[in-house]
């Protein structure tokens, strides 16, 4: 079985492969004080509730944006599962060209989304993560990565604004029935929420209109994922795909074409 793990700077997913299937998933909190020794032991007890054992595993690939982190799942995939792990980065021939001024300044989850969203949905595309930042990675239509934006997150901006704010507070994030607050808690809703959509639906439109060879800026596909676009993606209408596993279906296909 092959392992996939997507090290961001919230969660950490693992995703538990048979051939292209996957057959298990978790998602845990980014820790970045755990020892290899405890990741290694909450990776067990989750495999071990689905009835497979850390032995069971017989190659891991891995994406890290937690530099601290990246040796330390080394070192869980030699001493526990006794394999070397495939590190993907922007050395790695994955057949995504990184069109952008300093490949080695991109997040190798960038480039593992790209090759998902490209295999999955076709180019050009504007892939769309709500997480801890909302990432706009833009591919062409050859599935080519020619870069993209990088926003605060609605997190981010909500404790922002309550932090910096005497009189201010963190609220739900839930879109309210109308843009016009007729309280505090509606007005701070309306800003952070329907402002992030106006944020989201300002740069699909001006990335459209960026990608090279796009005559008809309609069929330019828009995806979202992250742990916020259950929230967001119903309210943005650009949005045309959400698929929260495209992390762990890039790694599969870079683990692929790495192994050919």
């Amino acid at each position: 079985m092959l392992l996939a793990i997507d090290i961001s700077n919230t969660n950490i997913k693992f995703g538990l492969y048979a051939g292209e299937t996957l057959q298990h998933h978790w998602v845990v909190s980014t820790v970045r004080q755990r020892t290899t020794d405890e990741y290694a032991m909450l990776l067990s007890d989750l495999a071990r509730h689905e009835g497979h054992r850390l032995t069971d595993i017989h190659d891991i690939i891995m994406s890290s944006v937690v530099p601290p982190l990246t040796p330390v799942f080394q070192e869980l995939a030699q001493r526990y599962c006794g394999k070397e792990a495939l590190v993907v980065d922007h050395t790695l021939d994955l057949g995504v060209k990184l069109l952008i001024d300093n490949p080695w300044e991109i997040g190798s989850d960038r480039i593992v989304i790209s090759l998902a969203a490209y295999h999955l949905y076709g180019g050009p595309a504007i892939i769309v993560a709500f997480s801890t930042a909302t990432t706009f990675d833009v591919i062409s239509a050859e599935g080519d990565f020619l870069g993209g934006a990088i926003a605060p997150g609605l997190l981010i901006s909500a404790e922002a604004l309550s932090s910096a704010a005497s009189r201010l507070f963190l609220v739900d994030l839930t879109p309210p029935l109308a843009a016009l607050g007729k309280n505090t808690i509606d007005n701070m809703q309306s800003g952070i929420i329907f402002g992030h959509v106006g944020l989201v639906q300002g740069l699909i439109s001006r990335l459209r209109k960026e990608i090279p060879g796009v005559t008809d800026e309609r069929k330019v596909k828009v995806i979202a994922h992250g742990g916020l676009s259950p929230l967001m993606a119903p309210i943005i209408p650009e949005i045309q795909h959400v698929n929260q596993f495209l992390a762990l279906e890039g790694l599969r296909l870079a683990y692929t074409k790495l192994c050919e």
